[in-house]
């Protein structure tokens, strides 16, 4: 959930340690700090944003190389400057910055204290470093082999790395289910939380697993990826570039001119996917939403049976998996911490694992038998945008890949639907070009204090995603639900001040759509409708109506979703919230 950020060379460590914070902000935070080595440690830290610890450091001169720095979101102790990172032992000569939770960390503490030991925070990240110099000092033993032996007696998840006072030209790190990457530049060392801080140094880096030697690979991210291209924020910047993520997520493997996908993936397990016994999709929030969509697609285009589960409900749930199931785990930043217990759980009852994330080297990405990079470039806004479509891109041409080896989509249909999902790139820049239309609309409900997303079919995902979004960057309320299922509850919420958006297309449960729309409009409701190019019969009931290009059903979720995107978005910004760091909210939760 937090950020991590380490350097050791011959460059001041503290601008490259407050840049790389920088490039971490995305993550959610409540506090920063940094800790400097040059002969003794220098500790500052600050409750707030990375700008109010430049604040706390002023015109101060350091000259430390090696140094660590910290973003902090709260899990432990409330947010606070004592319980911002880094922290200190009891005689202030080792400090440590941690991501993660440790789980028995009140034990461990009750047991410190006995012996003496003072804390300064409410945080379990204290107890460790604590523990550390408790068995320094009982085993007369390196600052390496302590922090080794400290962890053996840990139950939890970590991201550490610790300096010491007696090891001033050394930095130690060590990781459990929470991502560290190490940079190798030439004479320098990096250590980060993601490769955020470290690719403007170096693409020669080191993805830490847990309890294994680390591989180096180079990354694929440029620099310019993580700036913001001229855009206000980078959440519009992302919504923007979908026209590009979703032409790259299908680059390589989508040969319209030849009508066929090339999914090596899939390729290498392709029995196990054609006599799978079901298909069970994982992931968390817009990453739920996605698999949802792919239920629908992989019953209708591939007649797979398919389940989709919230991975934090999944592994604690006692499920019958078996090795006849294949668990498709679908993640942006491949670093989910419930989405990765649950693939241990599928793989310990022989499931095969096929991961769909995004990041090269990501956790979700090395635990899995197989799988496919989304290749969407960074995403640094909280709320996920194009992630999502080039989630669903992929799911889609896995579904109609599976569909024609299996023979449940004909040659003429699955030819058909590549050729409209080639046209998918084309048709976003046409929808993002009427960008001021979603505006408008905007102007009008940004005061509501509640809305209803409503959707069937493939579209009912849609429903529950266009509802996140607002939530998480407007923190209006905003429910989705199955259009049909208005008439079970949520209809008794309508009346003049209830903006209702319809995702509308014409599919085969338009006429059922229209039907709803009437339903709310005969109790004074606000409709704004999701339509087809064209369609002139909803645009004469509705009170705002959005047209995106007409595409296949199955298609339609990669369209419907933008104008949802940037109705949220332009609600925030005329609220006045923060859309590309929303309170309370993390990029990647890497803890329970």
């Amino acid at each position: 959930m937090c950020g991590i950020v380490g350097y050791l060379g011959k460059r001041a460590a503290l601008p490259v340690i407050i840049k790389g914070l920088k490039r971490l902000e995305y993550r959610g935070y409540d506090s920063a700090g940094v800790a400097l080595l040059n002969g003794k440690l220098e500790i500052l830290k600050k409750q707030g944003k990375v700008s109010d610890l430049e604040a706390v450091i002023g015109d101060k001169k350091f000259t430390a190389t090696l140094g660590i720095g910290h973003t902090r979101w709260a899990t432990h102790g409330e947010p606070s400057d004592r319980n911002a990172h880094p922290h200190i032992s009891t005689d202030g000569k080792l400090a440590i910055i941690h991501n993660g939770i440790i789980e028995n960390y009140a034990s461990i503490k009750k047991e410190l204290e006995s012996n003496g030991h003072k804390f300064q925070s409410d945080t379990d990240s204290e107890v460790l470093i604590h523990l550390i110099e408790e068995i320094k000092k009982q085993n007369k033993c390196s600052i390496d082999e302590a922090v080794r032996l400290a962890l053996n007696e840990v139950v939890g998840a970590y991201a550490i790395v610790v300096l010491a006072e007696e090891e001033e030209r050394t930095m130690i790190a060590a990781r459990k289910g929470s991502p560290l990457v190490i940079g190798l530049g030439k004479d320098e060392f990096f250590v980060a939380s993601d490769a955020t801080p470290i690719i403007e140094y170096t693409n020669n880096v080191t993805y830490l697993n847990d309890q294994e030697m680390p591989f180096i690979q180079k990354l694929e991210m440029d620099l310019e990826d993580i700036e913001k291209g001229g855009y206000p924020h980078f959440m519009l910047k992302e919504i923007f570039e979908q026209p590009r993520s979703v032409r790259d997520a299908m680059r390589g493997r989508l040969v319209s001119r030849e009508h066929h996908l090339f999914l090596s993936g899939v390729d290498q397990y392709l029995n196990r996917f054609l006599n799978a016994d079901r298909l069970i999709l994982i992931g968390c929030g817009t990453s739920w939403h996605a698999g949802l969509i792919g239920e629908y697609l992989f019953e209708d285009l591939s007649r797979i049976p398919t389940e989709v589960e919230y991975a934090s409900e999944f592994r604690y749930r006692n499920p019958i998996v078996t090795e006849r199931d294949i668990v498709i785990a679908v993640s942006q930043s491949g670093e989910t911490a419930d989405t990765l217990a649950a693939i241990e759980l599928a793989k310990s009852k022989g499931a095969l694992i096929f991961g769909v994330c995004n990041v090269v080297g990501s956790s979700i990405a090395r635990a899995s038998h197989a799988g496919a990079y989304l290749h969407a470039g960074p995403e640094i806004g909280v709320a996920s945008t194009k992630a999502f479509t080039s989630q669903v891109t992929i799911l889609t041409m896995l579904a109609l890949y599976l569909g024609l080896k299996k023979g449940t989509i004909s040659m003429s249909d699955y030819q058909k639907h590549l050729l409209e999902l080639d046209s998918v790139p084309d048709k976003l820049g046409k929808i993002l070009e009427k960008e001021k239309e979603i505006q408008v609309i905007s102007e009008v409900f940004y005061r509501a204090s509640n809305f209803l997303y409503l959707g069937r079919g493939f579209n009912f995902p849609v429903a529950l995603e266009g509802a996140l979004k607002l939530k998480e960057i407007s923190y209006i309320h905003a429910e989705g639900y199955p259009a049909a299922e208005m008439k079970h509850g949520p209809i008794a919420l309508i009346d003049a001040d209830m903006p209702v958006v319809f995702i509308a297309t014409k599919d085969s449960s338009y006429e059922k759509v229209v039907s709803n729309i009437q339903e709310v409009k005969a109790r004074k409701g606000k409709v704004i409708a999701i339509v087809t190019e064209g369609d002139k019969e909803i645009k004469s009931m509705a009170d705002y109506t959005f047209e995106i290009p007409k595409i296949a059903d199955a298609l339609v979720p990669l369209l419907a979703v933008v104008p949802l995107q940037l109705l949220s978005y332009h609600i925030a910004i005329l609220r006045g919230c923060n859309v590309d760091q929303p309170r309370n909210l993390a990029k990647s939760v890497t803890v329970e």
